[in-house]
């Protein structure tokens, strides 16, 4: 395959890469609230009484917009800035290195939803089907 057969498949994967990000984000916020997965954080943003339990709630909502393609770039927009601050507030303490501190996702998913501030949803999305 040629550059040029590849590049016309852009607007596809934009849109399955959204789609991918959003529904794991999602889980950590469901994580959070409906304690689905279990695991280490399960049920803890039921209590409201941390920032961590604050981020559960963008990650719910800002997941299932951007995992939808609704309100994309403001959502991916508002979870971009909580993860650089998730990062900077509880993973760099701890380790200059990301990869040592554990914020090597919060990173990734800061840019990744950076991007879809500026590329938007993509074809396949509620915003594309509604004109935004």
């Amino acid at each position: 395959m040629n550059a040029a057969s590849l590049s016309r498949h852009a607007p596809t994967f934009l849109s399955i890469l959204r789609i991918v990000s959003g529904l794991i984000f999602l889980a950590h916020g469901t994580q959070k609230f409906l304690s689905f997965p279990a695991g280490e954080m399960a049920g803890y943003g039921l209590t409201l009484s941390s920032a961590g339990a604050y981020a559960g709630i963008i990650e719910f909502v800002c997941g299932l917009l951007i995992a939808i393609g609704l309100f994309t770039r403001p959502a991916a927009f508002l979870a971009s800035g909580t993860m650089a601050v998730a990062y900077w507030m509880a993973h760099a303490p701890q380790n200059f290195f990301p990869v040592n501190n554990g914020g090597d996702g919060a990173i990734l998913y800061c840019f990744v939803f950076l991007y879809f501030v500026f590329a938007g949803p993509g074809p396949i999305s509620v915003d594309a089907r509604r004109g935004g």
